[in-house]
């Protein structure tokens, strides 16, 4: 299956805290990003979702006492058995891959050099998704979806529904929030 085949809702929730697990199943989103979490509680949220009819794609760089290694990686893949996983490091996009993990880079545009690197690592690594932060840059947006042909998923300082509206019409296939409260939009 691919990403944008999973997409029910237009917005992605992005789990910050162990306490809005049951937000992000109570919302409209069938998409959760874990960015919190740690070996001992993992298993758990990852089947709380699942079971909800969510998929899950968990942040690597954010859970605590995991390393970004082959082995984790198979680990997550036989036992923890997410959808998926987020990280900014290709090279572990590249390891997850060959787990039969599905994959979204995270990338963040600070300046013209961080899109062509984010270019170039995307190319390299061939992920199934790009996130990009921060969403607010309809334009940069729009250029990038052109450039990497990949579906694209924006977050990070957007807070208002004009704002998302401006991301997918740029071309982001979703946006991810960390406010439970944006969960609800009808998008």
């Amino acid at each position: 299956m691919r990403i944008v085949d999973m997409v029910e809702s237009q917005l992605i929730a992005s789990i910050k805290k162990d306490e809005d697990i049951q937000k992000a199943i109570d919302s409209r989103a069938n998409i959760a990003f874990l960015l919190t979490g740690n070996l001992m509680n993992m298993p758990d949220m990852i089947v709380k979702l699942k079971s909800n009819g969510m998929y899950v794609f968990i942040h690597l760089d954010f859970i605590e006492g995991l390393s970004n290694t082959k082995s984790a990686l198979q680990f997550i893949a036989k036992v923890w058995k997410p959808t998926g996983i987020i990280t900014t490091k290709s090279n572990v996009v590249k390891l997850a891959r060959e787990e039969g993990l599905m994959t979204i880079q995270r990338i963040f545009l600070i300046d013209r050099a961080a899109v062509q690197k984010g270019i170039e690592n995307i190319n390299a690594c061939k992920p199934d998704a790009v996130e990009v932060l921060p969403g607010l840059m309809p334009k940069i947006i729009d250029d990038f979806s052109r450039k990497i042909k990949l579906p694209l998923i924006v977050g990070g300082l957007i807070s208002e529904e004009a704002e998302i509206l401006a991301a997918l019409k740029a071309g982001a296939l979703a946006v991810s929030s960390g406010n439970p409260a944006m969960w609800h939009f009808d998008l």
